[in-house]
């Protein structure tokens, strides 16, 4: 393959004026930790998520951590989980010394299957067998779908679930800033998180919005929302970031044991901004999608995202899937012949089950979720971003055709 030159990385962060002028506000300010820029973050962020209460983290893998024990999920409680995801979705039930119970995920989404969870819910509940699950517990408490790549899950099977057994549901909502669902019933769109308990959010730097490192957690409950912030900030009496403030005390007390998941201002003068081009970075996510969708049709051996009706993608992702017979090539070797061609990629996601912490503690193999470790051997998740020029579009989509070409000779 003739090499380009030039690279184009997996992701990109569009970032402007806007962003860097606020950024050295806070800066010359001299308050750069939590304070008005990420007071406004919130106020501006659960105004766009159309949600009661906003608590900014220092990512979502906190606001995760901090809906769980929000919630009361303790020590032997359950917690369902797809296992097609990265690892901060299962690991935050960990820290609690709760149980991760995984998932097997639909073929077309990769999202958690919501009828394997139901019967899963099922056999739980009649005392039978299922992988993973120890002898002792205290039966499922709350449940974790994520919204992967950026589709919605089958939302209004969860709530059903949740309502059912009586689970929280904690949207695991990193892929999402915006995208939406409706039902056929209702004809409303609906935001992704709309409908969960809580719903955490990520502005990690390939994010559709970013702030480098950040998240965010979203909930109608004033109470849950308090302990957030509390357990935020090593459990101190509220509004502990005003401690060093003309408004705040030095005096404080520690309520609770809590952790140090504060967000910075740095980081939301960023995300004061990113938000307010949301809608437009989505436009330009959905744009990039269409040109690839068109590009890379009817490939030998190549499987393009699928999107459910009712669902507004947000296209955090944009996964192809490479069948190793069909196209003549295997998804590695495609890989490295993308990256020679001077394409960034990556995959998304090695299935928690697979790895050796969760095959070792839980007893996990290969077989118990074969849809989610067929999936993993074939996934490509291709550049999409902004930032991206329609040159950049292009040459993706010639190479990977080149790449197909390639493999046959």
């Amino acid at each position: 393959m003739k090499k380009d030159n030039s690279f184009i990385p997996f992701f990109k962060p569009l970032i402007t004026d806007d962003e860097i002028n606020d950024v050295n506000k806070c800066l010359r300010s001299g308050w750069m930790t939590t304070g008005p820029f990420t007071k406004q973050f919130e106020k501006d962020f659960s105004k766009y998520m159309k949600r009661g209460q906003a608590v900014a983290v220092n990512s979502c893998t906190a606001a995760l951590h901090l809906a769980l024990e929000a919630v009361g999920i303790r020590a032997g409680d359950l917690v369902l989980v797809p296992t097609y995801t990265f690892a901060a979705t299962a690991e935050v039930v960990r820290y609690l010394d709760a149980v991760p119970v995984l998932v097997d995920a639909e073929e077309d989404t990769f999202n958690m299957d919501m009828h394997k969870a139901e019967d899963i819910l099922q056999k739980i509940a009649s005392c039978e067998h299922v992988p993973g699950v120890p002898e002792q517990h205290n039966g499922v408490k709350a449940m974790i779908p994520v919204h992967f790549g950026g589709q919605a899950v089958d939302v209004e099977h969860a709530k059903r679930l949740c309502s059912e057994y009586e689970l929280f549901l904690i949207e695991d909502c990193a892929h999402c800033c915006p995208a939406y669902y409706k039902t056929e019933e209702s004809k409303e769109w609906k935001m992704t998180g709309s409908s969960a308990d809580i719903a955490c959010y990520s502005f990690y730097a390939n994010k559709t919005i970013t702030t480098g490192e950040g998240g965010m957690a979203l909930t109608d409950n004033p109470e849950w929302a308090d302990r957030m912030r509390i357990m935020s900030l090593h459990g101190i009496s509220k509004d502990a970031w005003k401690r060093f403030s003309k408004e705040g005390s030095w005096y404080y007390e520690i309520t609770a044991p809590g952790y140090k998941y504060n967000m910075t201002d740095i980081a939301a003068a960023i995300g004061v901004n990113q938000l307010k081009r949301a809608d437009d970075f989505h436009s330009s996510r959905e744009r990039i999608a269409g040109i690839y969708n068109k590009g890379l049709k009817n490939l030998r051996g190549i499987t393009l995202p699928s999107v459910k009706s009712g669902i507004k993608h947000s296209w955090h992702l944009y996964i192809i899937r490479v069948n190793n017979n069909e196209s003549g090539i295997s998804r590695n070797e495609f890989i490295e012949k993308l990256t020679a061609g001077g394409i960034g990629t990556s995959v998304h996601y090695i299935p928690l089950h697979l790895h050796p912490y969760y095959k070792e503690n839980f007893g996990y193999n290969a077989d118990d979720f074969p849809v989610a470790s067929e999936l993993y051997s074939e996934v490509i998740s291709l550049p999409i971003y902004p930032a991206m020029s329609d040159d950049e579009i292009y040459r993706v989509i010639s190479t990977v055709k080149t790449v197909l070409e390639q493999s046959e000779k």
